[in-house]
């Protein structure tokens, strides 16, 4: 097993981009279905990167939000569809990794150390399950329910669109309280791949990103201990996504620019092959707006990045995430197609990943949160709504 050293930042650098690197050589079979994306997660699971946003403390790499952001973008150049898938791993934990210092109640302290072990010791994988069919990823709208009964939670849903289907160890599961009238009060909890009652359909035949192995996962009367309820309190997720939405909204954002990079990186390529193109000045303008958009969309991804890391859960913070988040998020497909344009279409033969990159794209301004509910968002706390009253938080 390669191993990184722990808060060398140099060290975590040259290793995730030597992992991108691997993850590039094989982008394009995992695409057409002729490798199987398992190899890539298991060269994620060898590497370490699995800590990365794990405590200091607790054996990680303690990464900030930021340079996370950084890492996932590096990622995402050798392939986006791994990157994403990674990105739920640690949309899973990532919240609990900000816990670190932070005392907590006894039964989470013991849940914060179960998974930090998990992860560091045992190279686990976890993985989000929160979007269902008509409610997308929304906590308020959610149909999969759980009991308590005994000394166990009992859960039973269908959930759509689950990255690592059948691949991650775990996956934290989001459920509403059976038989309540009250929706918004909604849970977290902890099911392993092997629980009895767990099933995953075929993959989503999907126009891109098959490398995120996405499925639809069914629960049928799932028991599982109470030890591993999210933190130990129920009723807790609406609470805490209101608070810090950062990794639902934006935890997306480093792989998103990750593809733009990517696309701006083969315009070049390509039209270093095309001379005549290259020295125009239609051209030269075209190619020089899409770098000045880029730089534009990296430096408010890292502005709230770095918010998030200075004063996480603050309006500023959680503002700035749903702008940039929205920013890029309409960036990248607007770059791909403009590449086309530019590059011409020789440039989408399959043997360029212009083409793969553009479908990859269009998948940035689809996934939570939406465009719509960015700028609803930003409009609601630039008017003055009070961002913090669940009536004003449309999730």
């Amino acid at each position: 097993m390669r191993v990184i050293d722990a808060q060398d930042t140099g060290t975590i650098d040259k290793h995730v981009r030597a992992t991108a690197e691997e993850l590039a050589a094989v982008a394009a079979d995992i695409d057409r279905g002729r490798v199987d994306p398992d190899g890539n997660y298991q060269l994620l699971r060898d590497s370490g990167l699995l800590r990365l946003l794990v405590p200091w403390e607790s054996g990680g790499e303690g990464l900030s939000f930021l340079a996370y952001t950084k890492a996932l973008e590096t990622l995402a150049t050798g392939d986006c569809a791994t990157a994403l898938g990674f990105n739920m791993h640690n949309v899973a934990i990532g919240s609990l990794c900000e816990t670190a210092k932070s005392p907590l109640p006894e039964a989470a302290e013991r849940f914060r150390t179960w998974v930090f072990k998990e992860v560091v010791e045992n190279g686990r994988m976890f993985a989000s399950a929160t979007s269902e069919t008509g409610a997308g990823a929304k906590l308020g709208h959610l149909q999969a329910t759980y009991r308590a009964h005994g000394d166990a939670y009992v859960l039973n849903g269908t959930k759509s669109f689950v990255s690592l289907a059948g691949i991650a160890d775990y996956y934290v599961v989001a459920a509403r309280e059976e038989g309540s009238s009250e929706a918004r009060e909604v849970s977290h909890f902890v099911v392993s791949r092997l629980d009895d009652g767990v099933a995953f359909s075929d993959p989503w035949d999907s126009a891109a990103l098959r490398g995120t192995q996405t499925a639809r996962m069914s629960l049928k009367d799932v028991r599982i201990p109470r030890a591993r309820l999210f933190l130990g309190v129920e009723g807790l997720s609406l609470f805490k996504l209101m608070r810090e939405p950062h990794w639902m909204v934006s935890g997306y954002m480093g792989a998103y620019l990750g593809i733009a990079e990517s696309i701006l990186r083969l315009v070049v390529r390509l039209l270093k092959g095309n001379e005549h193109r290259r020295a125009s000045p239609v051209v030269q303008a075209q190619v020089g707006r899409l770098a000045v958009e880029l730089k534009a969309a990296r430096a408010m991804v890292y502005s709230a990045a770095r918010l998030v890391d200075e004063e996480k859960g603050s309006l500023e913070a959680n503002t700035a995430v749903h702008a940039a988040k929205y920013c890029i998020g309409e960036l990248a497909p607007r770059l791909a197609l403009d590449a086309v344009r530019i590059c011409g279409s020789g440039s989408l033969r399959t043997s360029e990943p212009l083409e793969r990159l553009l479908r990859e794209a269009v998948f940035c301004s689809v996934m939570p949160a939406k465009p719509d509910e960015c700028l609803e968002y930003v409009g609601k706390a630039t008017l003055g709504f009070n961002m913090f009253d669940a009536r004003n938080f449309n999730w």
